[in-house]
Parts: C-alpha cells; structure tokens; sequence
C-alpha cells in the first residue's frame, strides 16, 4: 500500500479504475433501486415505504463510510506523512456529506408516515444530523488550510476526533430508547427476509462502487489542480529571474 502513496504509481491505476468503479458501481445501484422500487412486493408492517430502504440504507452505510475513510487517511498523514493521504480525505469529504445529507432526507420521507413526522430527535438522526454538520466541519477546514497554505495537520487532527460520532451512530439504537429500529442486520444474521435482502446488498455494494470512483475521481481533479498550481509557480519564478538579471546588469 505505501507503494501507491507515489502519485504516479496512483495515478496509473487511478486512470483505469476510476471508469470500473463508476460504471460497475452505475449498473449495480440502477438495477438494484429498479428491483427494490418495481419487483419487491409491499411489506407487511411498513407497506410500500420499504421501498426507500433501497436508498436510505446505502446512503447511511456511505455516510458514515466516508467518514471512516476521512480518520483513515488523516491518521495515515499523521503517522506515515503520506502525500496523498490529505487528498484523499479531501476527496471523500464531499460525497459523503451528500449521502449523509440523502440518507437524513429519505429518513425523513420514511418517518413522516411511519412515526407520524418529519423529524424527531431520536438517538439515531441526532448523531446523524452531528456527523452532516462534521462534514461541513471539515471541508470548510480543508478548504482554508488549502487557501492559506496552512499546515494539513489541523483538518487531519479534526477528522481524527469527529470519528467519535461513529460507533455512537451505530449503537444509538441499542444504547438509547429509539424510535428508529433496531439494528436488522448483523454479524452471521439477519432480521430481513431474503426477497428484501437481496437487492438491499446490491444496492449496498452498487453505491459503494460507485462512491469510489467518485472518489478516484476527485483525487486525480485534485492532483491535477496542484501540480497545475505548481507549474504556474515555477513559470512565476522562471519570468522573475531574467527581470532580476536584467535590473542586476543595468
């Protein structure tokens, strides 16, 4: 892995397997969304709203997936000092606040008729909505300390701690009396009937798929940008020398 922390080994396989991902990642979550919204009959308890789960679910596994990979890569900055461990948190930062952000919408689409509401400050969408706000946190810190050439080690440092909000959204449900339901699938069970499950598992790992390529993608925007900065530098500084010298033989 430290092998592809070099931006041109990166790159290299950055550039084939961005298009798998996206277009593997398309496929999967276009068909497994068709499949929950028009194959999938109606549930016994929560009748046709099961049918946002097909949405609802991935985006929450993404929301708090982006942020893993955020504290991942800040922690991989601030022990191995990878080069491309800030781009890479960085790139994760905003798709996923955007699935964060689906994931609260399609809960709340969900809630309105099952609990009767739009929103309601339960364990789970509070530490839900904590981790959209984290998110805004962070780009708006990795944004400034881009800006103004400040050290990268604060918006790692950030990332790092926000990953506490995690495992509190992952056992709000257990921990708190919960409005929302309890945690239906687990390690070696699951509450959900197959008919349910199959497409829900698709749709999971179509949505992952195709929230890394997104992310390949915003990295090699992201290198771009700076080795283009990099070059306007070193023109900057190669048209200042000549002027130097002139000014100097005058």
């Amino acid at each position: 892995m430290h092998g592809y922390a070099n931006p041109t080994r990166f790159l290299s396989l950055a550039r084939w397997l961005t298009p798998v991902l996206l277009l593997s990642g398309i496929v999967l979550s276009v068909g497994a969304v068709a499949w929950g919204l028009f194959v999938v009959p109606p549930d016994r308890l929560m009748g046709e709203t099961v049918r946002i789960l097909y949405i609802h679910v991935p985006s929450a596994w993404l929301g708090m997936g982006g942020w893993t990979g955020i504290a991942l890569s800040s922690a991989a900055l601030l022990i191995w000092k990878h080069p491309l461990a800030a781009i890479g948190a960085r790139a994760v930062a905003v798709p996923g606040m955007v699935f964060t952000a689906i994931c609260l919408a399609t809960g709340s689409i969900w809630g309105r008729p099952t609990w009767g509401s739009w929103w309601v400050w339960d364990g789970r969408l509070t530490s839900m909505l904590v981790l959209l706000f984290l998110y805004a946190g962070y780009i708006a810190l990795a944004q400034a300390s881009v800006r103004d050439g400040g050290s990268s080690k604060i918006p790692a440092i950030f990332g790092i701690v926000g990953a506490v909000n995690i495992p509190i959204i992952n056992r709000s449900v257990v921990w708190w009396n919960s409005l929302h339901q309890p945690p239906s699938i687990t390690v070696g069970k699951s509450a959900i009937a197959g008919e349910f499950l199959i497409p829900l598992l698709i749709a999971v790992l179509g949505f992952s798929l195709l929230f890394g390529g997104i992310v390949l993608m915003r990295m090699r925007a992201l290198i771009a940008e700076m080795q283009v900065e990099a070059r306007l530098r070193r023109r900057a500084l190669e048209d200042d020398v000549p002027v130097a010298a002139s000014m100097g033989t005058s």
